[in-house]
């Protein structure tokens, strides 16, 4: 299967973060043949990383459209748009036959980007996605919905996630509220890598170690909670002994409130997803 899949020509317009998180991972594990990639982006740093990779380059979109069997719209979602026009003014108003489209564009609900791609793709197929940055190691969160995809396409797209992550399908109603925490998840768990690693600094251990040992930590954490299927709470307790040092330490997190901060971090994720969502309609 993974041969079939070198053979499909995958396209991406915006070639940034998430691009590369996507694109990246699957050329680099061997999935997608660079060769069978096209970007389009607008800076000459942006195209060098691409080209390193052996991908396809271009500054119009609609070479990617053109040229490509499934098409990630990874811009900003206030550029798209601006991106959509480019292309009709290219084409003179003359629509591509059917496309699969895969969106990761946050807040744009799938009725929309219907409307909006209908006017360069006769019958777009479109897929609406959230994936998170860790997919270009293999370690992402990648999910997805559609009301008009077909059967091999929806099989197609969660193979290709499958390479780069947990994948999985979702009603519309949960994508924005699920992106809060696999989204934005990354940047909070980032940030207490470095408050774990600053905790240990400041107890006489060296920086380097002190920040691979703290992202090691959460690696094993929830390696944890996924391989025993256990409750975090539970698992928390079997570290805690009676008058301990750990459960002494979870007191002092508990008196700093960051169960609450985590709980208002994801929140407020989902919040300004579902502000962008109304702005967007």
């Amino acid at each position: 299967m993974e041969q079939h899949l070198k053979s499909i020509k995958v396209g991406f317009i915006g070639g940034g973060n998430m691009a590369s998180a996507i694109g990246a991972g699957l050329i680099r594990r061997g999935i997608l043949n660079p060769d069978n990639v096209w970007v389009s982006s607008r800076t000459d740093r942006t195209h060098g990383f691409w080209r390193d990779l052996g991908a396809r380059v271009t500054l119009k979109n609609n070479e990617v459209v053109n040229n490509c069997d499934i098409v990630f719209l990874t811009v900003k979602p206030h550029m798209l748009d601006d991106v959509l026009k480019s292309i009709v003014e290219r084409r003179a108003g003359e629509k591509f036959e059917t496309k699969l489209f895969i969106s990761v564009l946050a807040g744009v609900s799938l009725d929309v980007l219907y409307v909006k791609l209908s006017t360069i793709v006769i019958s777009p197929r479109i897929i609406r996605s959230i994936p998170n940055t860790p997919t270009m190691i293999g370690e992402g969160i990648i999910v997805y919905c559609s009301n008009n995809a077909e059967v091999k396409d929806l099989e197609l797209v969660d193979m290709l996630f499958s390479y780069i992550g947990m994948s999985q399908t979702v009603s519309e109603s949960l994508i924005n509220s699920i992106g809060g925490l696999s989204g934005s998840g990354p940047a909070f768990a980032y940030l207490i890598i470095e408050a774990l690693a600053d905790g240990a600094v400041k107890m006489g251990v060296p920086r380097p170690m002190a920040t691979k040992f703290a992202a090691q930590v959460l690696i094993g954490a929830g390696k944890m909670v996924l391989e025993t299927g256990r409750h975090p709470g539970q698992l928390k307790d079997e570290v805690c002994s009676s008058g301990g040092t750990t459960i002494t330490g979870v007191h002092a997190m508990e008196k700093g409130g960051v169960r609450g901060s985590m709980m208002n971090a994801v929140e407020a994720a989902v919040n300004k997803t579902n502000e962008l969502t109304s702005r967007l309609k």
